[in-house]
């Protein structure tokens, strides 16, 4: 391991029915980084007609949700009555706090066909303060986030801020999420102004410090690390983090708390049908897990 790196996550693949995803983080010598506590490679896949994307409706405490989409599109429901698809690109942006139900399916019409489907599913874990804030959603075209050019790497900035640049999507701590194309030869930098960072390669493959890191692969920098990173192909990456968390986080299954009393509340509440249902979506539901 170089001076600049304190950890490279190699993912897990995770078997989710039709299809399966790249669990990076929570990982055990890692559980977050900055304020994400969820980071999942879907894909790349191509469903063939009649198959897709099959999320029922579920819960989530504590966290807000980003989907981020390279190709295909979803179908999010809520149970503030949103009904809206992912795209890539864009990003909705979903604030679960005390509690909110949603559903991930593909459209009618895309099951129709065969459709390719590739993206990111991150949870950032909220501050103390906001955990049991008001559930929201809002949603924000890809013309809405700022894109830009940093030694010829093509740039878009997801939420948070980042090389003097800033969303229009509502955060809840420091944090930084990008999403950048590298043509081969090219030098990447991060941003300076955020104490934890990390790189995720989509595809292509990166150097840092003369070593090589190909696709499926998290980099995590130390926080005083002085970076020398430089494409070897074209390379499509993420880049994420910002500023810890402010005390320790669990995750069970679909929940994020500081409380386990919070949590064991959260549970039986869903047992026992007490969280709202989606508008739309409310025939079907993932039933709380007994283990």
């Amino acid at each position: 391991m170089t001076a600049s790196i304190d950890l490279v996550i190699e993912p897990r693949a995770r078997d989710l029915g039709d299809f399966e995803v790249r669990r990076v983080l929570p990982y055990a010598k890692r559980r977050e980084v900055g304020p994400f506590v969820f980071f999942d490679h879907i894909g790349p896949v191509v469903f063939p007609a009649g198959k897709g994307v099959n999320v029922r409706p579920h819960p989530h405490i504590g966290l807000a949700t980003v989907t981020y989409l390279f190709e295909g599109a979803i179908l999010h429901r809520d149970s503030l009555g949103t009904e809206l698809s992912i795209e890539p690109g864009a990003v909705n942006w979903m604030v679960a706090g005390s509690g909110i139900t949603h559903s991930e399916r593909t459209s009618d019409e895309d099951l129709a066909r065969d459709v390719p489907m590739e993206g990111i599913q991150a949870w950032i874990g909220l501050p103390l303060a906001d955990e049991e804030t008001a559930p929201s959603f809002a949603h924000h075209t890809a013309a809405d986030l700022p894109m830009f050019d940093r030694n010829g790497v093509q740039y878009r900035l997801i939420a948070g801020n980042a090389f003097e640049q800033e969303t229009p999507v509502r955060v809840f701590s420091p944090m930084f999420y990008l999403h950048g194309e590298a043509p081969a030869g090219a030098a990447i930098d991060l941003p300076d102004n955020h104490q934890e960072r990390a790189i995720y390669v989509v595809s292509g493959a990166l150097v840092v410090d003369g070593d090589v890191h190909d696709s499926g692969k998290m980099i995590v920098f130390n926080a005083d690390a002085t970076l020398d990173i430089t494409a070897t192909a074209d390379t499509r990456f993420m880049q994420l983090g910002g500023a810890p968390l402010d005390g320790k986080r669990t995750i069970w299954w679909n929940f994020v708390s500081s409380d386990p009393d919070r949590m064991e509340a959260a549970k039986a509440r869903w047992k026992s049908g007490g969280f709202e249902t989606v508008p739309g979506d409310a025939e079907e539901f993932i039933p709380l897990p007994e283990d």
